[in-house]
């Protein structure tokens, strides 16, 4: 199954948007974030609080490993 996009649980300030997409694209967080003010900034009308908003509803939690998942994992190799 391919690369999917959620909400990071771990790298997370307001709902993990931002963390889950820097973990999808493996950069830092702290860069995506500056980004995205930046961009925000820059367009008309500050949409990007809608576009996070948006975002924040449209993107799945990342499900939550257990703990049988996370030896079977191990156990493979």
């Amino acid at each position: 199954m391919g690369k999917r996009l959620y909400k990071s649980r771990d790298n997370k300030m307001i709902s993990g948007v931002m963390g889950g997409i820097a973990e999808y694209f493996n950069i830092d967080a702290t860069l995506v974030r500056i980004l995205y003010v930046v961009f925000s900034m820059f367009s008309a009308a500050f949409p990007g609080i809608v576009v996070y908003i948006i975002l924040a509803m449209v993107i799945p939690e990342r499900p939550r490993q257990s703990k049988h998942d996370s030896e079977s994992e191990w156990s493979e190799f």
